[in-house]
């Protein structure tokens, strides 16, 4: 466990060192302490709705919040015999914008709910409690302007602070980069590829797993942009099981700096999850 922790944060250790050399041969950059002016701060993007991230970080020295209101999900395929009825009610992530082309994030699932039940015997088994806090950084590689092909990667540890039955109560890790391409008509793509380093579910090794999705997106009313994404999760071991799903989505920006939006996922195959659908929330500094 300390192992896997130390090696995710060397890697972004130096992610953050390169990051600063970058940004310092830019004459005009910006820092945590040198905060961009109101009026040259890039367009409010964010990491939600949907399971992809973008490739934009939150300009240096402002702050973005991002949060599931809820999420619920009801899962009666992935485990024979057995439905498990799950919420979460508040899921912030807090961002932090450094320099130029990075921000760090920490993300903290405030309360969780997971409800199994055996459909043979009606037992019941309720675990509640905070989720697992999540550390990443954003280091953005080329486009961090928007208006053209953008690319970012995106280390993180995830930390056991969630009990049994909400977490797994291990350190795991892995990076994302998503790869944002404008399209005719309005249309933009997002591709994301992502390592995971997860803990084998029988035994205390570990195995990688690698997501991977496409999303498109579009404004479709002034301040209203439509969401559609497909998901696949394929594991390096036999006994992980593939995953995919379907995802949609709907945000409405009333105002630049502030986002409401609402989504649904979609399982394809008995072990993905049913359907779980979300609200959320999003609001710069």
């Amino acid at each position: 466990m300390a192992t896997i922790a130390m090696r995710w944060a060397g890697v972004v250790a130096c992610l953050l060192s390169f990051a600063s050399s970058a940004a310092a041969q830019d004459s005009a950059s910006y820092s945590l302490f040198n905060p961009v002016p109101t009026d040259k701060m890039r367009d409010f993007n964010t990491d939600r709705p949907t399971k992809s991230n973008v490739p934009y970080t939150v300009d240096a020295g402002h702050f973005q919040i991002e949060s599931d209101l809820f999420l619920h999900s009801f899962d009666g395929s992935s485990t024979p015999g057995v439905n498990i009825d799950a919420w979460t009610v508040g899921n912030p992530t807090f961002k932090m914008g450094v320099r130029d082309n990075l921000d760090l994030e920490l993300n903290l699932p405030i309360y969780n709910s997971v409800q199994t039940t055996v459909r043979s015997t009606g037992a019941t088994t309720t675990v509640t409690g905070v989720g697992d806090i999540v550390t990443r950084a954003k280091l953005n590689l080329f486009g961090n302007a928007g208006g053209e092909p953008a690319l970012a990667l995106m280390p993180y540890i995830k930390w056991p602070t969630a009990p049994q039955g909400i977490g797994n109560r291990v350190v795991e890790g892995g990076m994302a980069a998503p790869l944002a391409i404008p399209l005719p008509a309005g249309f933009t793509a997002i591709v994301m590829g992502q390592i995971d380093i997860a803990k084998n579910p029988n035994d205390n090794g570990y195995h990688v797993n690698l997501p991977a999705l496409v999303n498109v997106s579009r404004q479709i009313f002034d301040g209203v942009t439509a969401y559609a994404e497909i998901y696949a999760g394929w594991s390096t071991r036999a006994d992980v099981r593939d995953v995919y799903t379907l995802d949609f989505a709907l945000a409405w920006s009333p105002r630049p700096n502030l986002q409401f939006d609402v989504g649904v996922y979609i399982g394809l195959v008995p072990a993905a999850t049913p359907y779980q659908i979300y609200a959320g929330i999003a609001r710069r500094f």
